[in-house]
């Protein structure tokens, strides 16, 4: 199965930090939020990735092209041609990464559209390129092939704004500086579909996937949610920046379910 990453955005409420970059290129821990993203789905087995481009596609083209040259020890041998010889194995070997570009100001819809000639008639995972989270794919595909709707979106409370403290006769037991919402679900990205989600996507670029595709499906009663209440945390300001890069540095990321 294929996993489509829509990695188009322009993170205007994140531009303090993506100024020069696309959204799901900016670092945690050294690592573009959508490596991340990738080694979860790697994790649980899925090593095809279809990437729809958009803003400043080049620099996640540029990243990948350049990857194992950055990442590795490596020796040149100078002549007429060079020779490279990567020292150490990586393990996101055998990775294959489609980088699809979807139109630089086209909406979500449009770009899982363009997708369309990559996937074929396959079913696939479709995600956003700037959350993170610790749900089980694995599950979650086994969720969906257990009810033969065209698709499964996952359900997650969204972390609060604010700390949450737990206090004892007014004295501080414990701070949780983000805790996760008790409320209502929210969409949260980590998705299957059926190649029959294609049919409820107009050919038109200014089609967002989540206003009239996902009302159609609902409408046709073909979308169900896997409810998750793990960790699950999207990266939509400098704060929500500075909480996913403190608990990478601490060694305590939720989402580091690889080894």
């Amino acid at each position: 199965m294929d996993v489509v990453i829509l990695c188009g955005g322009k993170g205007t409420r994140i531009r303090d930090v993506t100024e020069n970059i696309p959204k799901p290129m900016i670092p945690i821990g050294g690592r573009p939020i959508l490596w991340h993203i990738m080694k979860h789905y790697a994790h649980h087995g899925f090593t095809s990735f279809v990437l729809c481009l958009g803003y400043k596609g080049w620099a996640i083209k540029e990243f990948f092209l350049q990857y194992e040259a950055m990442l590795s020890d490596i020796v040149v041998t100078l002549g007429r041609p060079s020779t490279v010889k990567l020292l150490n194995p990586m393990d996101e070997e055998g990775w294959t990464i489609t980088m699809a570009e979807t139109g630089a100001e086209s909406m979500t819809g449009y770009r899982i559209l363009q997708t369309r000639k990559y996937i074929g008639d396959q079913r696939f995972f479709l995600t956003y390129g700037d959350g993170v989270s610790n749900v089980d794919i694995n599950e979650l595909l086994r969720f969906h092939e257990s009810h033969g709707k065209i698709g499964t979106m996952t359900g997650v409370r969204p972390p609060s704004r604010f700390g949450e403290i737990e206090n004892s006769g007014g004295l501080v037991r414990s701070f949780a500086e983000k805790p996760q919402s008790i409320g209502g679900l929210i969409n949260g990205g980590f998705c299957v579909f059926e190649p029959g989600l294609f049919d409820y996507i107009d050919d038109d670029p200014s089609i967002v996937f989540e206003h009239s595709p996902l009302r159609r499906l609902v409408a046709d009663r073909q979308l169900m949610v896997h409810e998750h209440d793990g960790y699950w945390q999207p990266m939509d300001t400098v704060r929500e920046y500075d909480i996913l890069n403190k608990l990478w540095e601490r060694g305590q990321a939720p989402w580091k379910v690889w080894d």
